[in-house]
């Protein structure tokens, strides 16, 4: 395994850095809070960052207001030089890399890169991503170790190539996920894996002492797809602990959700918490149940008490608070595919 051949000791390595050390010349590529994290990271030990990459402002909501990334954000606090190309293949944009002649490209969290970028650095260009790979290679790692119930994942780095998330190993970290683990939690918790692990990388590069080694695959890997509409819909057939596994790996964002009825009312509930009740009954699979004051939906192996959830254009509450304004009727139910 790639832990064992790159042994790491991130305390020792990150806390010994210092002015003198020779740190290499960064492009840093990312966007969301878990690149920006990273970046403001590499800027507190000191590593110079010859540039930004992040993507272009976007109109987002019903005011299209234009939203800025998390990372853009930070990069002009720090007056950092940005870069927000539409097109990668561009020229000029191209031109600019050279000229900038970063010794290695670090990408979290990113759209692929085009080779004309990633072949740019003499060191290459390295990514992190979130699982250990070769598991779980895709746009949305962190969720689907959770809906698929797994015990353990981490954080890997590795040098980009010509296919999405196959490249050579550098370093991973691995960490045990809990039962009340939810993406927001999980999410943090590999923050603070992600980080350090960038800078024991770059740091390894550029002393010689990290070799390159290639995935292998065992054939029992699974992948973690880009998230849907139809994919984080909630399966009232499956099992509680599938049904679970699914909020969890879905909370806080995009949230598990179903179509309902109730009385002439329809639409999309999204939830956040749950948790199992175990019990025989004579609900029909979906109904919806209000029973001693908490709000339940019929599955096969019991119900699912559900704790948090959102209704149709109103806020993320809990059930309680709902049932203090809101009635279900004796025959809402769970609306079929």
């Amino acid at each position: 395994m790639i832990k064992k051949l790159n042994k790491i000791n991130l305390k020792s390595t990150i806390g010994h850095m210092n002015e003198k050390q020779n740190l290499p010349k960064i492009i840093f590529y990312g966007t969301p809070e878990f690149a920006r994290f990273c970046l403001e990271k590499l800027v507190v030990k000191g590593f110079p960052i010859l540039a930004v990459v992040t993507a272009p402002d976007r109109k987002a909501g019903r005011g299209k207001k234009i939203n800025a990334s998390a990372v853009k954000v930070y990069s002009e606090e720090q007056n950092l030089f940005l870069l927000q190309p539409e097109n990668l293949k561009d020229p000029s944009f191209v031109a600019v890399l050279k000229k900038l002649a970063p010794e290695i490209q670090v990408v979290v969290a990113f759209r692929m890169l085009p080779k004309v970028i990633w072949q740019v650095p003499k060191l290459g260009t390295i990514n992190l991503h979130a699982s250990l790979l070769p598991n779980y290679r895709g746009a949305a790692p962190i969720n689907w170790v959770l809906i698929n119930g797994e015990i353990k994942t981490g954080v890997s780095t590795f040098i980009i190539n010509e296919s999405i998330d196959t490249g050579a190993l550098l370093l991973q970290k691995e960490i045990p996920i809990n039962e009340e683990d939810t993406v927001g939690l999980l999410h943090d918790a590999l923050l603070s894996l992600g980080a350090p692990l960038i800078m024991e990388t770059l740091v390894g590069l550029m002393n010689n002492s990290l070799q390159p080694i290639q995935q292998q695959l065992s054939g029992d890997e699974k992948e973690a797809p880009k998230l849907t509409s139809e994919n984080t819909r909630i399966n009232w057939n499956d099992s509680l602990k599938v049904i679970i596994n699914k909020i969890r790996g879905l909370s806080p964002y995009p949230g598990a959700w179903f179509l309902y009825s109730n009385n002439e009312e329809e639409g999309r509930i999204k939830i956040f918490k749950a948790n199992p009740v175990y019990m025989t009954h004579t609900k029909s699979i979906g109904q919806i149940c209000v029973i001693d004051g908490e709000l339940l939906i019929a599955t096969k192996e019991g119900y699912l008490n559900c704790s948090e959830i959102q209704l149709p254009n109103k806020k993320r509450m809990t059930a309680q608070a709902l049932l203090n304004g809101y009635s279900f009727v004796e025959n809402a139910k769970v609306l079929p595919k």
